[in-house]
């Protein structure tokens, strides 16, 4: 269970942003697995405010698309918070503010991870979030530190995050030097649980069951957000729900993963369109297919594919124990 201000959820296994993978048919792909909180690839609060097109594309939801959350990410405190005022009517059950994303087309705007090194426009962007919403709890994702591997700034970060009335912090343990690289550090986010009140959310490295169970006792954390670790696997979240109540979970057989890439693939085109859907489903099934015998020779056939069609019928034909 994790509470954040007043909203409280089942599992404290989240789904973080993944900009270019978190999308409505990975969503729901992942809820079929047992995903309960969800949140949309990350938003440009610039791009929102001036009504860009394909930015309003990224909040694409479904009914069954709940609970659901919208992180926003930008340079600018009053941006930022008109963007956080016109998320709130969406019906998002929580707003997130980038303090992580290490990408240079972000942290060169002075957005995403540029802001641990700025705590005071920080606090300006917090401030301004808040106010500009009514009830929606407002949380921060960040990293460790932007070049420093201390620790340092991610509790100052933290603390001001408190301070200005946001209701839970993710850690992701690199700093934005590391991008994603190296091994995460999950001390920091123990350090970051021992100087707030609100709920700490740990992330980074963590690819199995296993993993979420030995971050949760080495951290304290309140709560676990996947990033990378369910491309290709949404069962790792019914997984790690499973370890926490001291359950097994079965791994899933070729077959079923074969079923579930086919049905992402489905999904993206039904929301997406069959020509975005052919671009997205190259990503899509070299994520299921990772690590299976023939998979580089799958892959290339992939990469050369004329359109969705093609991937699809590649995919079905594809069997590990066989020439590709």
């Amino acid at each position: 269970m994790l509470t954040i201000k007043d909203r409280t959820f089942k599992t404290a296994v989240i789904q973080t942003p993944l900009a270019g993978c978190t999308d409505l048919a990975f969503r729901l792909i992942a809820r079929d697995h047992g995903m309960e909180l969800a949140f949309t690839e990350m938003i440009s609060s610039e791009a929102l405010v001036r009504a860009h097109k394909k930015t309003y594309t990224l909040l694409k939801r479904a009914r069954e698309d709940s609970p659901t959350g919208c992180q926003i990410v930008g340079p600018d405190p009053d941006s930022m918070g008109r963007s956080a005022a016109i998320l709130e009517p969406l019906g998002f059950d929580i707003l997130d503010i980038n303090c992580g994303c290490p990408v240079r087309k972000i942290t060169g705007q002075e957005a995403g991870a540029a802001l641990l090194k700025d705590p005071k426009r920080a606090g300006k962007i917090f401030r301004s979030v808040i106010r500009s919403v009514k009830a929606v709890p407002v949380t921060v994702k960040m990293r460790t530190g932007y070049t420093d591997p201390s620790g340092k700034e991610a509790v100052r970060l933290a603390r001001i995050a408190e301070d200005c009335g946001l209701s839970a912090v993710t850690v992701h343990g690199r700093t934005k030097a590391q991008g994603y690289s190296g091994k995460a550090d999950w001390r920091i986010i123990e350090s970051v649980k021992k100087v707030v009140t609100i709920p700490v959310i740990g992330n980074g490295d963590v690819f199995s069951a296993a993993d979420a169970l030995r971050m949760r006792s080495e951290t304290g954390c309140d709560g676990i957000a996947i990033g990378r670790g369910s491309l290709g696997n949404p069962w790792i979240f019914g997984q790690i729900r499973a370890a926490f109540g001291h359950n097994k979970r079965s791994v899933p057989s070729f077959r079923e993963v074969k079923q579930t890439a086919l049905r992402h693939m489905d999904l993206t085109a039904l929301w997406d369109g069959e020509k975005t859907a052919h671009l997205k489903s190259r990503h899509i099934a070299c994520w299921y297919f990772k690590g299976c015998p023939g998979s580089s020779r799958l892959r290339e056939r992939i990469n050369r594919s004329r359109s969705f069609e093609d991937i699809v019928s590649i995919v079905k034909a594809y069997e590990p124990h066989r020439p590709v």
